[in-house]
């Protein structure tokens, strides 16, 4: 039998040769993570706007398509008096459409990420219609998330 003639205050070595980490080791590992966020959070941030973006793309997309369909069994695009709502319910002011869609030509109307309701002009400036939102701050032009996005730039 072996006697344990350590001091009973001091701690064990650990087995197989580990150690802890240094001091020095740990303020390496947190500046690398600290250099790591101030290159990582500027982009995470960013994202929000990005998305917002694609989403109107998405819905400019939706919105193009339905008013397509719209022409394809009315031979005209609604007019800018009825604007979109047209493609949700057969509109009642001229020019009105013999061949509607029973259940119309989509289900509901989105709203742009900031809330607005979508534009619509025909014919339009960039084509035979445009879709368009005025941005996060609601008035034509801006730059960045204020700039207007349109169908005409999908």
């Amino acid at each position: 039998m072996k006697i344990n003639t350590s001091h009973p205050m001091t701690k064990p070595a650990k087995p197989d040769g580990e150690a802890g980490f240094s001091l020095l080791e740990l303020m390496v590992v947190v500046v690398i993570m600290s250099i790591l966020a101030l290159v990582v959070m500027p982009r995470i941030i960013d994202r929000p706007d990005q998305a917002r973006v694609a989403r109107v793309q998405s819905d400019l997309a939706v919105l193009s398509g339905a008013v397509k369909l719209y022409k394809l069994d009315n031979f005209r695009y609604p007019s800018t008096e009825q604007g979109l709502l047209a493609l949700r319910e057969a509109p009642t002011i001229a020019p009105v459409p013999q061949n509607y869609a029973s259940n119309g030509y989509i289900d509901r109307l989105p709203q742009d990420p900031w809330g607005n309701p979508y534009q619509y002009l025909q014919p339009g400036i960039h084509g035979e219609f445009d879709i368009f939102t005025l941005g996060a701050d609601g008035v034509s032009g801006g730059d960045g998330v204020d700039a207007d996005i349109g169908s005409w730039s999908e």
